[in-house]
């Protein structure tokens, strides 16, 4: 028996474990879930929305047990408390719009013609929820899949072991059937058996690029429709005209909040040559304010990354970009807390360029590359050579000139003036090696659905 384990990056001890489901035993979840949706597709949809919007509450309710938690499972600090306001206002937002995403299109209604297209929920949906942000990440899907009728199966990663349980638990407590929400433990293999067996309707996956892959190869030849949102190396661009100040403190917070493991954090920054000096400098004094320790101490600023095997990445591409030349900035003697593992010191390198992993791979870590430009046309070309395409960060006091930027920029979704942020009214997308679909607005409802016509001809004479 396979058994899945949590370590802690806050001392290296198992927090957590659970033994691995049996194909045997998750085919049997799936079928009961395949049941559940029928009858669950029937509730009106008002009454899902309000079930849904009960098991949110009941989450919130759970925060006192929730945010020691993350911290022992992943390395977020619990001065910052969870992710509840993201949780609840992409719940809300979904909520709010799942009547109008849903209803039919009515194209015509006479005595002669009845013609519309509706949305049917695909049937079992199948969440595979990472690390980072464990549960803002999972409820994108989550609640409106379970609006749109569908049933849901969530899978979360071994470093978030408990966060599928306890997401399970609150919606189940709420009135939620137990299966039409089910939360399983599997390993890779029998994760891959099931896709492949042709086992879901809908395949929904945060991860790695490899990860993605691996999901994509499962999936071939069963058609079944997959969602992916895989790695990044988020830019921002400071143009001449840019409020400085506040370029920093959001580009650095989005750089190194959550010790930089975040999908849409900022890895690179790209200053016009007016700005560059001051920019660093603000940079350098910003990032080296932070507190690196434990994250159960609510005077800890940064915790550690959330496995140290993660850090080493963080390391090794710092150490590489060192060697060929680039200058790492951040005194490492202010963060005695960097102990070589999961505890990593945040660190900003100039002197980069793109011969560079550390500027064209992603770090995901507490570190950040500063570049200098001369011209919208330099910048535009840097950001986009990438293999990858979350957001765009643009600091600019003319949206004009941003829009003139945006319209070449290969990602899915361009900020001005702000950064690091998931608005759930527009739809959250990647290109590129970042993914395909989206999930949230209008758009997260119809890919969670399939359009049905309806084609009635009502007089035959």
């Amino acid at each position: 028996m396979t058994v899945i384990k949590c370590i802690s990056p806050v001392d290296g001890s198992v927090y957590a474990e659970r033994e691995a489901m049996p194909l045997a035993a998750a085919q049997e979840a799936v079928a009961r879930a395949k049941k559940a949706q029928k009858a669950w597709a029937k509730y009106p949809l008002e009454d899902r929305v309000q079930l849904v919007l009960k098991g949110v509450a009941r989450v919130n309710e759970m925060a006192d047990k929730i945010v020691p938690e993350i911290a022992w499972q992943m390395g977020r600090p619990v001065r910052y408390g969870g992710e509840f306001k993201g949780f609840n206002e992409r719940s809300n937002y979904v909520a709010e719009i799942a009547g109008s995403s849903l209803a039919p299109i009515v194209i015509e209604e006479s005595a002669q013609f009845e013609r519309r297209i509706e949305r049917e929920p695909h049937g079992v949906v199948f969440v595979i929820a990472p690390w980072n942000y464990p549960y803002m990440t999972a409820i994108s899907t989550i609640a409106p899949a379970l609006m749109a009728g569908n049933a849901v199966i969530i899978k979360h990663a071994a470093q978030t072991l408990l966060v599928g349980e306890r997401l399970v638990r609150a919606f189940n407590e709420a009135g939620v059937p137990e299966d039409v929400f089910q939360n399983v433990f599997l390993d890779h293999d029998t994760t891959s058996a099931l896709i492949a067996g042709n086992s879901f309707d809908f395949v929904n996956f945060t991860g790695s690029v490899e990860g993605g892959r691996s999901i994509e190869r499962a999936a071939a030849g069963t058609f079944t429709p997959v969602g992916l949102e895989l790695g990044g190396k988020d830019p921002g661009y400071v143009m001449e005209d840019a409020d400085l100040d506040a370029a920093v403190d959001t580009l650095m917070d989005g750089a190194t909040y959550n010790s930089g493991q975040c999908c849409c954090g900022i890895e690179r920054v790209y200053v016009n040559e007016k700005h560059y000096d001051a920019f660093v400098e603000k940079s350098v004094a910003w990032v080296s304010n932070y507190k690196l320790g434990n994250p159960l101490d609510p005077e800890t600023t940064l915790g550690p990354m959330a496995h140290k095997r993660f850090a080493a990445t963080v390391r090794a591409q710092i150490a590489d970009a060192v060697s060929h030349g680039a200058k790492a900035l951040v005194d490492p003697k202010l963060f005695p807390a960097d102990d070589g593992g999961a505890y990593v010191a945040p660190q900003i390198l100039v002197d980069v360029d793109h011969s560079m992993e550390f500027m064209t791979e992603e770090t995901f870590g507490p570190a950040v590359g500063i570049m200098k430009v001369k011209s919208d046309e330099e910048a535009l070309a840097l950001m986009n050579d990438c293999k990858y395409g979350l957001t765009v960060s643009l600091w600019t006091k003319d949206p004009e000139r941003a829009a003139n930027i945006a319209r070449d920029l290969e990602t899915g979704t361009v900020f001005m003036n702000r950064a690091d942020y998931l608005d759930p009214a527009l739809c959250w997308t990647g290109v590129k090696e970042t993914g395909r679909g989206g999930s949230l607005s209008v758009i997260g409802f119809q890919n969670l659905t399939r359009p049905k016509s309806y084609h009635f001809r009502k007089a035959l004479a």
